[in-house]
C-alpha cells in the first residue's frame, strides 16, 4: 500500500479512531501515527495497543505538522476541539471528522480553521455499540460508506486525497450536503437508537412488575434492541442535542405511523398488518443484497466483528 501522508493525528481513540489506527498501521498509509485523548488512562492502554507512534494528552501537540487530522470525538466537544488545535494546525493540513452530525460539527469547528487549513467534515457509517480503544478493529470501514459534507471552497486536491484515505480503508465514498445528510441519519441511525433506548427503558421499569423475567425470558427482538441501547451514552446525548431539529422531526412521523398501527391491531385490521410486515420484510432483504450486512442469524455480526 503507499504512503498517504506523512503524520497522521487522531485526536480521540474510542471505537472509530482505534479502527482507524490498525487500518493505518495494517496498510502503511502513513509514516507516523500521533494520538491524543484527555484520559490519560485511555491514551495509556493505546500505547500498550501500540495504535500509534506517539502519545499525548495535548490535542494541540498532537496536531503539530500533521498533514491529516482527525477528530474522533462526541459531536458536542468537537468545537473545543478546533479551538485548541487550530493555531498549531499547519498550512496545506486536512482536517476531517467522523462525528454522526454534519451542520453542527461545520457551524462548530468552521469558525475556528486558520487560512489554508483544509477542512472536510466526515461521517464513516461504521461502528458497533461498544466503545474505548479496546473496541476498534481492523476492517471496520470494509464496505461501509464513508459520507463527505464538503464546503463550498474545499479544495479538490485535498478532497481527492481525503478520498482516497479512506477507500484505502475499503470504505465506499459519498457526497452529501451537511442538512440532507443529518436528515438521512436521523432516520437510518438517531431514530433507531432513541426508539432503542426508549424501549428498554420501558423494560427496565417494568423489572419491578415482572421479577426479572424481562432479562430471564429475552428473546432476539428485546435482545437486539438491547444492543442498540449499549451505545455509548455521551455520543448519543450529543447526537440528540446536536441533530435536534431532524430527529423531532423524524420522531413526528414515526408518531404518527406508530397510532396508525395501533388502530390496525385494535380494529383487528389483518390485511394492513400483513401488508406493513411485508413492506418492511423487503427492506431489510433490500439491505442485504446492497452488501451493508450478511443473512445470518445474528445479523452477521460475528462475521463483521471478530470481537463481537
Amino acid at each position: 500500500m503507499t504512503v498517504l501522508f506523512d503524520r497522521i493525528a487522531l485526536i480521540g481513540i474510542g471505537l472509530i479512531g482505534s479502527s482507524i489506527a490498525r487500518d493505518i498501521r495494517e496498510s502503511g498509509l502513513a509514516k507516523e501515527v500521533v494520538i491524543s485523548t484527555r484520559s490519560e488512562a485511555t491514551l495509556k492502554r493505546a500505547e500498550e495497543l501500540k495504535l500509534g507512534d506517539r502519545y499525548t494528552v495535548s490535542a494541540a501537540e498532537a496536531v503539530k505538522d500533521a498533514d491529516l487530522v482527525i477528530v474522533s470525538v462526541p459531536v458536542g466537544s468537537s468545537g473545543l476541539v478546533a479551538e485548541q488545535i487550530a493555531p498549531h494546525l499547519k498550512p496545506g493540513a486536512i482536517l476531517t471528522d467522523v462525528g454522526s452530525t454534519k451542520a453542527s460539527v461545520i457551524a462548530q469547528m468552521a469558525p475556528h480553521v486558520p487560512e489554508g487549513v483544509h477542512f472536510i467534515p466526515g461521517h464513516p457509517l461504521a461502528g458497533t455499540e461498544k466503545s474505548g480503544p479496546d473496541a476498534g478493529f481492523a476492517g471496520l470501514f470494509k464496505g461501509r460508506w464513508c459520507i463527505f459534507t464538503p464546503l463550498p471552497d474545499t479544495d479538490p486536491d485535498a478532497l481527492a486525497k481525503l478520498r482516497d484515505f479512506w477507500s484505502a480503508l475499503g470504505s465506499r465514498i459519498d457526497e452529501m450536503d451537511p442538512l440532507h445528510h443529518d436528515k438521512v441519519l436521523a432516520i437510518v441511525s438517531h431514530l433507531p437508537h432513541i426508539i432503542a433506548y426508549n424501549i428498554v427503558g420501558t423494560a427496565d421499569d417494568l423489572e419491578a412488575v415482572t421479577e426479572s423475567e424481562v432479562i430471564k425470558y429475552s428473546a432476539s427482538g428485546f435482545r437486539d434492541f438491547t444492543r442498540l441501547a449499549a451505545s455509548d451514552p455521551t455520543m448519543w446525548r450529543d447526537v440528540c442535542l446536536h441533530n435536534k431539529d431532524a430527529i423531532l422531526e423524524m420522531l413526528a412521523r414515526f408518531s404518527e405511523d406508530l397510532a396508525s398501527l395501533q388502530r390496525s391491531i385494535r380494529w383487528g385490521e389483518g390485511d394492513k398488518l400483513f401488508e406493513l410486515f411485508s413492506r418492511t420484510r423487503t427492506i431489510r432483504r433490500s439491505i442485504v443484497e446492497a452488501g451493508q450486512d450478511v443473512d445470518a442469524p445474528d445479523f452477521g455480526r460475528h462475521a463483521l466483528d471478530p470481537k463481537a
